[in-house]
């Protein structure tokens, strides 16, 4: 008898606790870049947030560095203002 060969696929897609994992970061730091719109790009379906692997490579890829005088960087998980919003605001009476 034959046996038949099983092929293990990977997820094509993680959850947020195993995409975290992937990235070596806690899930609760990816989420707060996914509401800073500082992280990785993510999916909703069926309104769950799910995150493509090469979306995760892609995004810790930005943060390769060969000098610290490199500029391009992942930027922490906090509020930033937009570019060229600092100081725009008109002072208030």
């Amino acid at each position: 008898m034959a046996e038949s060969a099983t092929v293990h696929v990977p997820p094509r897609f993680l959850r947020t606790p195993e995409a975290a994992r992937f990235l070596g970061l806690s899930g609760r730091t990816l989420e707060k870049h996914r509401t800073y719109g500082t992280g990785p790009a993510f999916k909703k379906l069926g309104g769950r947030v799910v995150y493509a692997i090469a979306d995760l490579q892609a995004w810790a890829n930005r943060g390769t560095k060969n000098s610290t005088a490199d500029t391009d960087t992942i930027l922490p998980a906090k509020r930033h203002e937009p570019a060229g919003a600092a100081g725009s605001h008109a002072p208030q009476r």
